[in-house]
């Protein structure tokens, strides 16, 4: 699912430590951290009618995966808020907006990978967009089509997966395998063949829990955090779950469990929740959007609606 070019974004202000610079001419040093290694972290922030939902939650993510990659200042939450602030009013921004928030190592005296080279402070890029979710279907549409990508997810040992930082190759390299397939996206298995997540976003499934029990009570399922990020929209929905009376279950979940589920969607900031129609050629269930998504759908877009930190007035 390819994305389509925004008219509104055509002039954007892009926030670059703090100073505002037209799309056209914003840029940063090919010295900075992020252009010599990938060494930086992000998040996706969305705004709902002058809110940003789960800020301080993206914000506290920020913050421990730059301390986990040992960056020597992090700047405060308040500080990062007045950012955000200063670029969505910028931009005239107060709804139907995503935000990405990156913040690098910074700039190094001279080119090396060495982080005693980085002297002269994080870079911040702030950077919002007119965005609505990428994956929004109405009912009744084709769902998203995903193929098994032959790219693995690192395991913790290899490279720990709660640091959400911009050295995203896997991910890239698995959508390559998506778009060559004509698939919108790609799952990606973990080391041991169990499944992780897809190349952008988290993966649930509904279905019989054990599979042999004989009951059919729908059971929500999600593989666990061992080679993949704790999502943010992911726990939202976990929460849901539980807060409804909705059992869900975090499991090794192989491609097998997958095949057989009765539902499946995937979760994330930009794409909020969206139902998968069929997976390496398989229909998932009868390969229409599901009870329990419409349902979870609904129950998210109205958590949306009514929580969330003012931003900007509208």
């Amino acid at each position: 699912m390819l994305q389509k070019f925004d008219e509104k974004n055509r002039d954007l202000l892009i926030n670059i430590n703090g100073e505002l610079i037209h799309r056209d001419r914003a840029g940063i040093s090919p010295f900075d951290s992020l252009v010599q290694g990938g060494d930086g972290v992000w998040e996706g922030l969305r705004v709902y009618e002058g809110k940003i939902f789960k800020l301080d939650e993206h914000l506290e993510r920020l913050r421990r995966s730059a301390k986990a990659l040992a960056f020597a200042e992090i700047p405060s939450r308040d500080a990062l808020v007045e950012e955000i602030k200063k670029t969505l009013a910028a931009n005239d921004m107060t709804d139907g907006v995503h935000i990405r928030i990156t913040l690098s190592r910074g700039t190094k005296v001279t080119s090396g990978m060495d982080p005693r080279l980085n002297q002269a402070g994080p870079t911040l890029i702030v950077l919002a967009e007119h965005k609505v979710p990428v994956y929004r279907d109405a009912e009744g549409s084709s769902g998203l089509s995903l193929i098994t990508s032959s790219i693995r997810r690192f395991a913790p040992d290899m490279m720990d997966p709660n640091i959400h930082h911009n050295n995203l190759i896997q991910s890239i390299m698995a959508k390559v395998e998506a778009n060559a397939s004509g698939a919108d996206d790609a799952l990606m298995l973990d080391q041991r063949g169990f499944l992780a997540e897809a190349n952008a976003t988290h993966v649930f499934v509904v279905g019989a829990y054990p599979a042999h029990s004989g009951d059919d009570t729908p059971v929500v399922q999600t593989p666990t955090t061992a080679a993949c990020p704790e999502g943010i929209t992911r726990q939202t929905v976990i929460d849901l779950c539980n807060a409804e009376g909705i059992r869900c279950v975090e499991r090794d979940l192989s491609m097998t469990h997958v095949y057989n589920a009765d539902e499946c969607f995937t979760t994330g900031t930009m794409g909020e929740l969206a139902w998968v129609s069929t997976i390496d050629g398989r229909k998932i269930g009868d390969g229409k959007m599901g009870a329990m998504t419409k349902r979870l759908s609904a129950l998210f877009q109205a958590k949306t609606a009514r929580e969330g930190v003012v931003v900007c007035e509208r």
